[in-house]
């Protein structure tokens, strides 16, 4: 009976059997014998790809560097020994939300969801650290090697803290920052689904440095563009030099060949452009220039209006027609003369002929998306801060994010949102908010670390505290109003695997205590915790519903129905008989704690069981 591997997985391994759509970041430009640049395979970075030590091996090419960069890949590809724990308590209507609030470093969750998620997120949305020189960074223990990570289970500081100040004395300023930023964005790329797309909120000082890694990461031809979103609505006359009006969104998609947009709806300024003078029974248009500088043979030619005056393109200019498909639309009155007929021919267009909205620009104003003092707001009416010192400077608006939301996502499929730096939880709250607007079933998973905030509070402690509070207040409200939409979230929280460590190291174990090793889960955790971990290591969706049952007086969950049944029972109480009864229920997959079997002979007999009264079911031991 194959066992369960219990940790995330190891993607080093996995490498190998991947390349050139796994890989865009190994494809650079070299020179030729002839000095032509073309592209190429950076084998450096490939043979780092699929090794679990640090390369060396640099060679002149054009690609972005930095002390820490092959440490970063390898940080990447590491597999962990953690899991995700449940948290009820802290849930809101855990057993049937599909929403998640896992709670923990995100580069942990990114690893842990691997599996679970991957290729299934449709847009990711992320306002990470700007690195101004004030901002905490995470720091990640690049140094680490694949051997350790089994006995690893916190990476702090000296003081217990993940996150450290990049500052200026750090003397690694960008290094730290891009360090940071490369493995969490190679992983969240694999969670992508063929047609997905990620947001990236940034500011001016790692703009240039975020897109060279993002184009890395999902190639170049996979940019999409850089979006300014207006921030403010005033200028700020204490700037020392320009007022700091706009931050950057960068956009990758996953295939940018079949990444859409949707379109925006049509607002009341461009609606307002349509006009009916004439009562043209096609309903409302609005008037085209004919013109253009760009020479055009055919468009040398002299009309008449319907007064008699006569009308060529102008000097330096062209019409757009030819002369032969100018008089067809005049014969079919889509030629407007002026309301004299005795100006300048333009042509109608009419609102019915039109897309039914708008392609997105790169420009966001404030008026359409909203502003940072409004995000404040925002967070303000659903915290309740004692000190308003703790109110998030970087907070985003709920609208700039229903917006992304809209452009990437349809309300009539289960799209998953993922935000790794959630913060203030702006993005559960849209996603929310955008459900409500037209009926949406959209689902987000939101990561974020427990990072305290700068003045202690007796309630709200933490920027998780925060996100959690935020998202309970607007669903109360939601609930209140009889809104019909999932507004809860299930908790889960990073932590050390469930496993001791006799089972991830049996080397470093001595005769001598094995006898305080009967059972190689740790004491600590419950049958639910490892029902998640099971979940994770078998990739299946972990906001399933969960029931309960007992089966000869044995608890066991059910996951999704049948998609899973478990039963972690110790002290030999799994018996034959009991396993019939759980294979008359015919699960797709069936796990079992092996200290649970009554002895030998059951465990054995267990595979038959399945073997003769389900076939189909896998089953597996931890």
């Amino acid at each position: 009976m194959d066992k369960l591997k219990m940790h995330s997985p190891n993607l080093t391994e996995e490498n190998i059997t991947k390349l050139a759509s796994l890989f865009p970041n190994c494809v650079t430009e070299s020179k030729d014998k002839t000095g032509t640049l073309k592209k190429s395979i950076d084998f450096d970075l490939l043979k780092q790809e699929l090794s679990t030590h640090i390369v060396e091996g640099p060679q002149e090419r054009y690609h972005l560097n930095w002390p820490g960069k092959r440490e970063a890949l390898l940080t990447a590809n590491a597999p962990i020994a953690k899991t995700l724990r449940p948290c009820r308590e802290e849930s809101v209507d855990f057993d049937t939300t599909q929403n998640l609030f896992i709670e923990g470093d995100n580069l942990d969750a990114l690893k842990l969801l691997q599996e679970t998620y991957l290729g299934k997120v449709k847009m990711i949305y992320i306002d990470p650290p700007y690195n101004t020189g004030n901002d905490f960074i995470y720091a990640d223990n690049f140094a680490e090697s694949t051997d350790e990570y089994l006995l690893e289970s916190g990476q702090k500081d000296d003081q217990g803290n993940r996150l450290v100040a990049n500052t200026e004395s750090n003397g690694r300023f960008h290094s730290d920052w891009l360090s940071m930023m490369y493995p969490r964005l190679k992983l969240a790329r694999n969670l992508l689904k063929d047609d997905g797309v990620i947001f990236i909120s940034i500011d001016d000082n790692e703009v240039d440095n975020l897109k060279k890694i993002g184009e890395e990461i999902f190639g170049s031809q996979n940019f999409i563009s850089t979006i300014i979103w207006q921030k403010v609505y005033s200028p700020k006359n204490s700037a020392k030099h320009f007022s700091g009006d706009h931050d950057y969104i960068l956009v990758f998609a996953k295939n940018a060949m079949i990444w859409k947009p949707n379109l925006l709806p049509r607002t009341e300024a461009s609606l307002a452009r349509y006009q009916n003078p004439d009562n043209d029974s096609r309903g409302k248009w609005k008037k085209s220039d004919l013109t253009a500088r760009n020479y055009y043979g055919a468009g040398q030619y002299e009309v008449e209006s319907p007064s008699g005056k006569k009308f060529t393109s102008g000097k330096g200019t062209y019409w757009r027609l030819s002369k032969e498909n100018f008089q067809k639309l005049d014969q079919d009155k889509s030629i407007w003369w002026g309301e004299d007929s005795n100006s300048m021919p333009q042509q109608k267009r009419f609102l019915s002929d039109v897309q039914n909205g708008m392609v997105p620009q790169t420009f966001w104003p404030y008026t359409e998306v909203g502003h940072t003092q409004e995000a404040k707001k925002e967070l303000l009416k659903y915290v309740n801060f004692e000190k308003t010192e703790n109110v998030l400077n970087s907070v985003k608006p709920t609208r700039l994010i229903e917006r992304i939301i809209h452009i990437s996502t349809n309300s009539s499929s289960e799209d998953i949102i993922l935000d790794f730096f959630a913060g203030s939880g702006s993005t559960g709250m849209a996603v929310l908010k955008k459900n409500i607007e037209n009926k949406g079933n959209r689902k987000f998973v939101l990561v974020q670390i427990p990072e305290k905030l700068p003045i202690e509070e007796n309630e709200v402690k933490t920027i998780c505290d925060l996100c959690r509070s935020r998202l309970i207040n607007y669903g109360k409200e939601l609930k209140e109003k009889n809104h019909q939409i999932d507004s809860g979230f299930r908790v889960l929280k990073v932590d050390s695997g469930n496993m001791a460590d006799v089972y991830y190291t049996p080397d470093a174990i001595s005769q001598d205590g094995l006898f305080n090793l009967t059972d190689n889960i740790k004491p600590d955790r419950c049958e639910e915790d490892l029902l998640f971990q099971v979940l994770l290591d078998w990739g299946v969706d972990l906001t399933l519903p969960i029931t309960r049952e007992t089966i000869e007086n044995n608890e066991v969950y059910f996951v999704d129905g049948n998609a899973l049944a478990a039963c972690f029972v110790k002290k030999g109480r799994i018996t034959e008989a009991f396993c019939k009864e759980l294979a008359k229920r015919q699960p797709l997959r069936v796990v079992f704690r092996d200290a649970g079997f009554k002895d030998d002979s059951v465990k054995i007999n267990v595979e038959q069981i399945f073997k003769l009264m389900s076939p189909h079911t896998d089953v597996r031991t931890i």
